[in-house]
Parts: structure tokens; C-alpha cells; sequence
């Protein structure tokens, strides 16, 4: 397994990955931090916690609208991007124990 440091809302976060992964898991945490800005600049820096949920909230609709509106077909990739969204939510747990 390796281990990326990635930046969301301007601090540092260790994530553990699949070998190989990276990359990907620097794209899509860059895509999360994008959200989490979104959501600080409309109600204001109200904590890693709601904002990480909220943010979470808006990726979770973006992706609901996508499957209803897109019939998705299965890739290799699927069980790699499934363990590296589980790493970041073991990530997220992990903070969110510590506040």
C-alpha cells in the first residue's frame, strides 16, 4: 500500500492507496478539496468535519445526477477507486474521532 499526502481546505492529509494509484487519488481528493472551498466560501470555515460532510453531500448529488442521467458500465478500475475512497473515508473517520 502506498501513501499520498494530499491538501484539503489548506491542511495536509496522509491517505493510504493501492500501489499504482497515486495519481488518481491526488485527482480526486484536488476535486474534493474544490468542494470543501466551495462550501467555506458560502457558510463560512465551520470545521473539517461539516464542511468534509457537506462538501461529501455535494459529491454524493453530483454522482447521484450522473448515474440517472448516464447508464455507467463497469472498468478494472472500479476495486482500486473503491479502496482508495475507503482509505479516505477511514481518513475522515480518524479526524473526525479526533475532535
Amino acid at each position: 500500500m502506498a501513501t499520498v499526502t494530499v491538501d484539503i481546505n489548506g491542511r495536509p492529509h496522509q491517505v493510504g492507496c493501492a500501489e499504482g494509484q497515486e495519481k488518481r487519488v491526488m485527482a480526486l481528493a484536488a476535486q474534493f478539496d474544490r468542494h470543501v472551498r466551495e462550501v467555506a466560501g458560502d457558510v463560512g470555515q465551520v470545521g473539517d468535519l461539516r464542511l468534509f460532510l457537506m462538501a461529501g453531500l455535494l459529491l454524493a448529488d453530483e454522482n447521484q445526477d450522473l448515474k440517472s442521467s448516464v447508464q455507467l458500465q463497469p472498468t478494472s478500475d472500479d476495486a482500486a477507486v473503491l479502496e482508495a475512497l475507503n482509505a479516505a473515508a477511514e481518513r475522515i473517520e480518524t479526524l473526525a474521532a479526533g475532535l
